[in-house]
């Protein structure tokens, strides 16, 4: 039969008629392929975690916003602008209980008590004193007192350089009084002057004169003003709490990594709740403080908040410190995909895509290289090109990184601690906490964390972790910081614990894991698509974490043959269809 004027060549090789049956031959086609496309995403998409986010794309490095300050070392308690306007109905600088010369911290507090009756009780049965937690999954006895981390080590027998950071005056020794009131310090937590500090060294009392800090450096640090002091206080702000927080483990940014000293004023780029243009949030607007208890942990977190919808925050006993407690768990409105997303991703591993984004943070600390000294017989350090020290004799080597992405990892909120009598294998990495998960246990999300590795002292008879013995007051003959004798500091520090230490020690290496919930970007510098999905193994963010499957990069065998074969099969279907189709059109066409 002669080709009908007007037809088309079909892609499959079939001659085209312009009839009617043609057009429902062509729409029939269309449906068919539709249906297969439709298939062929589905199994593409089909996984028991789906982590794929259509709607987005990006390069697999995240840059710096453009805004983004040059790294600077501020003055350790820098002065801020209030947080927010007072909406207080009281001056304390109109009290006549302020109006006096106070000697020293436990006067103002005791001027305190005399309004706020309750509030050194509140403060006592609080973690900031304690210092103190018994983790009721675990049954592990934590907090400071307890545990031995892997930068700084252990409180014990340092108590009076290490609780410059307790909320309380005069915990040098085992002797201190937890029942006296007047031991509380309200100041580091409220005073608004910015001049109040907490010298290492000084059990937690500040300079009440000026005094040279560090001891022979030449730096004069001026004494508080303790009457101008108390009449400033108020709500505590961000400066406040990281007067502690953001210089923790023995310096600006070296614990956490995603809290240093700027968020005391942070932009955008940095925070966008703490943005001082901005949302402009305290602390404690996240952690939302009753009774002087403040929710959020570091040994029992909140790590997957099931409820669907935003808490009444201070209503009920949800953490109101997790994502959720504002933002219930679908945040997306217009992207129901993302939702699904965070099923099984915590909203800090997206939203926060580097750490140290303001200070460069400590990533590594190995104390068996302290104790050199120079040629003259006294300790030295060595600074790095940005100022950072990379050796000092006290300490040993140091290592600090910016921008740092995260390790990944499935956590479902139960963390077990390495302990003082916990026995550890000397030759494979102790891991000093280690942060339960898996991909099926229903509890856990994957979460970005910093692990901060270490070097540290260890009893070869016991295999147990060492105490060392660091601060020491002129005539100490076994702090290490002054004798550099690892024995006499070793043997001093278990002494303090009423722990034997054999006399035999060697350094084992330590892992630790800090979970990272701070330094949240603006959404348009969260991850991207292929930031995680990327098409080569060790590329994405997310290859070493196990039991997912994601679309453009992952691969089961049997998966991708089962669906080939069913791709293959509805293909010839539809050009077996497609085939009946013509052949009927054709013998309608003869007739």
């Amino acid at each position: 039969m002669a080709e009908a004027a007007g037809s088309s060549w079909h892609p499959l090789g079939c001659r085209r008629a312009p009839s009617s049956s043609h057009r429902k031959t062509k729409i029939m086609f269309r449906i068919h392929s539709l249906l297969l496309l439709t298939l062929v995403a589905g199994l593409s998409a089909t996984s028991p975690v789906s982590l794929a986010n259509p709607d987005t794309a990006a390069p697999t490095s995240v840059e710096p916003s453009p805004d983004y300050p040059k790294i600077t070392l501020p003055p350790p308690a820098p002065k801020s602008p209030a947080i927010k306007d007072s909406k207080s109905t009281a001056d304390h600088g109109k009290f006549k209980e302020l109006q006096r010369d106070f000697q020293s911290g436990p006067e103002v507090t005791q001027a305190c008590l005399e309004c706020h009756t309750e509030a050194a009780r509140q403060v006592h049965q609080s973690k900031h004193w304690q210092w103190e937690y018994l983790n009721p999954q675990t049954g592990q006895l934590l907090g400071k007192k307890y545990i031995i981390n892997n930068f700084c080590t252990s409180i014990a027998s340092n108590q009076a350089f290490c609780t410059a950071c307790h909320v309380g005056y005069g915990w040098k020794d085992d002797s201190f009084d937890f029942a006296n009131q007047e031991n509380v310090d309200c100041l580091v937590c409220h005073e608004s002057t910015g001049t109040y500090r907490k010298l290492p060294g000084m059990a937690g009392h500040p300079p009440y004169k000026d005094v040279e800090f560090p001891p022979q450096s030449g730096r004069i640090v001026k004494g508080v003003n303790l009457q101008a002091v108390a009449q400033s206080v108020g709500k505590s702000s961000r400066r406040n709490c990281g007067a502690c927080h953001f210089y923790g483990g023995g310096g600006d940014a070296v614990k956490h990594g995603d809290l240093d000293s700027t968020l005391t004023n942070p932009g955008r780029y940095l925070d966008v709740h703490m943005d001082k243009d901005g949302l402009n949030f305290s602390c404690g607007e996240c952690h939302l403080t009753t009774g002087h208890e403040v929710p959020g942990s570091r040994y029992a977190p909140t790590a997957k908040d099931v409820d669907d919808k935003a808490h009444m925050r201070g209503k009920d006993d949800k953490n109101p410190a997790t994502c959720q407690a504002c933002h219930a768990n679908d945040p997306h409105r217009q992207n129901a995909r993302l939702n699904h997303h965070a099923e099984k991703i915590a909203c800090q591993t997206c939203h926060i895509p580097e750490f140290a984004r303001g200070q460069p943070t400590k990533m590594q600390w190995d104390w068996s290289t302290a104790g050199k000294l120079d040629q003259d017989g006294k300790p030295f350090i060595v600074k790095d090109s940005a100022g950072h020290p990379a050796y000092d004799s006290k300490k040993g080597d140091f290592r600090y990184e910016s921008n740092v992405i995260p390790t990944y990892v499935w956590f479902n909120g139960t963390v077990h601690y390495t302990l003082r009598d916990t026995h550890l294998d000397p030759t494979q990495v102790v891991q000093i906490n280690r942060f339960d998960g898996s991909p099926d246990d229903g509890q856990s999300k994957i979460w970005p964390i910093k692990v901060f590795r270490g070097k540290q002292p260890y009893d070869k008879a016991t295999q147990q972790l060492l105490i060392p013995h660091t601060f020491g007051t002129e005539g100490d003959g076994a702090a290490f910081w002054k004798v550099f004798d690892w024995n006499k500091a070793l043997e001093a520090g278990m002494r303090a614990t009423d722990r034997h230490f054999s006399g035999e020690f060697g350094f084992v290496s330590t892992e630790m894991a800090w979970p990272i919930t701070h330094m949240v970007a603006p959404k348009e510098d969260a991850l991207r698509c292929d930031q995680c999905h990327a098409p080569a193994e060790g590329v994405g963010r997310l290859d070493q974490v196990p039991g997912i499957y994601m679309p453009g990069r992952s691969a089961n065998p049997w998966l991708d043959r089962a669906g080939w074969i069913l791709a293959l099969l509805t293909l010839l279907g539809v050009l077996a269809h497609g085939a009946v189709r013509m052949v009927a059109a054709r013998k309608g066409a003869r007739q």
